[in-house]
């Protein structure tokens, strides 16, 4: 199905209307279904096309006799026909959502079964490989050994360091316990000593207690990748983020000073590739929310998100 103007469909739906009015059938119903499909390729919007009814409907009832009434009824009737298929988009996206929503909660629960097994299962592997080694020292081995011992047990350290972070990482157990502006400062902390970028975390959150479990898990995944994409990608010394509420808002910035790109060379609604931002923008959406990217060489990335606190989540 081809988009048309918004005057051609203005002419289309006016005709239809008539021929309807004039004691259609199914057959005339149905095409306003089809116009509806047509307005909703075209972008006209669900106010566009009530105006669009608005005014085919004045024009021919205008000339109408005695049975007005009917008439208006019936236009009535072929005006639900026509924002049918807006009704079914909207359906079809609040179910998209429920199941990115479900999707989304499952993979976070196997992340904390995973991080679950990386620091307490794996942990009591290299503990009793710790302890084995200590029996070797007890027993005053040959200077060589030592030695090996030693180095085996430097890169112990650094194994069981590096399944601490990626449990953390996986799911920090602060994000639980404590809430989403101290799982931010702990994953903060973390690019401050791996990377030496500079990340400041702003807190203006002004609701009494803990937001929604759902979206403080987006927001802090969403932070996660940006750090992640500034790191790699970015060439940035600093990251400003900030958070905070204005009712019935929570909003949260991520600024960086890095190298920057140019939207516009890519088209009004490119994303670049590669960084992750498609998934943080479906994350944001299946939440109600909204998801931007503002960007200038030379002059740094800032994303923003906006969700809605009193969304059903």
């Amino acid at each position: 199905m081809h988009a048309v103007t918004p005057h051609d469909l203005a002419g289309m739906y006016k005709q239809a209307l008539k021929e309807y009015l004039a004691g259609g059938g199914e057959t005339q119903l149905h095409q306003a279904y089809v116009l509806g499909r047509q307005a909703l390729d075209s972008g006209v919007g669900l106010l566009g096309l009530v105006n669009i009814h608005r005014d085919a409907a004045s024009a021919l009832l205008s000339k109408a006799d005695g049975d007005a009434l009917r008439q208006f009824r019936d236009a009535h009737h072929f005006l639900l026909e026509s924002v049918a298929p807006f009704e079914l988009m909207q359906v079809g996206n609040q179910e998209a959502n429920a199941a990115l929503r479900r999707l989304n909660s499952i993979l976070e629960e196997e992340a904390k079964r995973i991080a679950h097994t990386l620091h307490d299962e794996a942990a009591q592997l290299l503990a009793s490989v710790y302890l084995e080694l200590a029996e070797i020292m007890r027993e005053v081995p040959p200077i060589p050994v030592r030695v090996h011992v030693e180095r085996i047990t430097s890169h112990l350290d650094q194994v069981r360091e590096q399944l601490r972070r990626l449990s953390h990482e996986l799911r920090p157990p602060i994000l639980d316990q404590l809430g989403l502006m101290p799982a931010l400062q702990f994953l903060a902390d973390g690019f401050r000593k791996r990377s030496a970028l500079q990340v400041t975390i702003e807190n203006a959150v002004a609701v009494d207690g803990r937001l929604p479990q759902a979206i403080e898990t987006a927001l802090y995944r969403v932070v996660q990748e940006a750090l992640n994409n500034v790191t790699r990608h970015a060439r940035a010394q600093s990251v400003r983020i900030r958070v905070w509420t204005d009712d019935p808002l929570v909003h949260c910035s991520i600024k960086d000073d890095g190298v920057g790109f140019s939207p516009s060379a890519m088209g009004a609604d490119a994303i670049p590739h590669g960084l992750g931002l498609l998934g943080m923008q479906e994350r944001i959406s299946s939440l109600h929310g909204t998801f931007s990217v503002t960007s200038t060489p030379g002059d740094g990335t800032e994303l923003h998100i906006n969700i809605p606190l009193g969304s059903n989540l």
